[in-house]
């Protein structure tokens, strides 16, 4: 039987800017984006340890697509650079 994080996911919908922070325990993750790009991007970043600044911990999104990350308990944000029109969520990914 499948264990799965309840409420570990968020959704950002129709936006064109950076996310504001959110938090997310450690586990392992599909993030999911769609855009119309235009030459833009948008780059999952992670809060460093100066509690400051933002680090980019997945390979940024330049078209639609999906991928899987492990990542640790910590402060996120999607950050957008250009996009318009964007979806994206993450996920945790049910174990076991």
């Amino acid at each position: 039987m499948a264990n799965f994080l309840r409420g570990n996911a968020q959704t950002f919908s129709n936006i064109s800017a950076t996310t504001a922070a959110f938090s997310l325990p450690a586990g392992n993750y599909g993030v999911t984006v769609t855009a119309t790009f235009g030459g833009g991007s948008v780059t999952l970043q992670r809060l460093a340890a100066d509690a400051s600044t933002y680090v980019t911990c997945l390979t940024a999104f330049t078209a639609a697509g999906y991928a899987t990350v492990l990542l640790p308990a910590g402060t996120y944000k999607f950050t957008v650079a250009t996009a318009t029109a964007v979806y994206v969520d993450i996920a945790a990914i049910a174990e076991g």
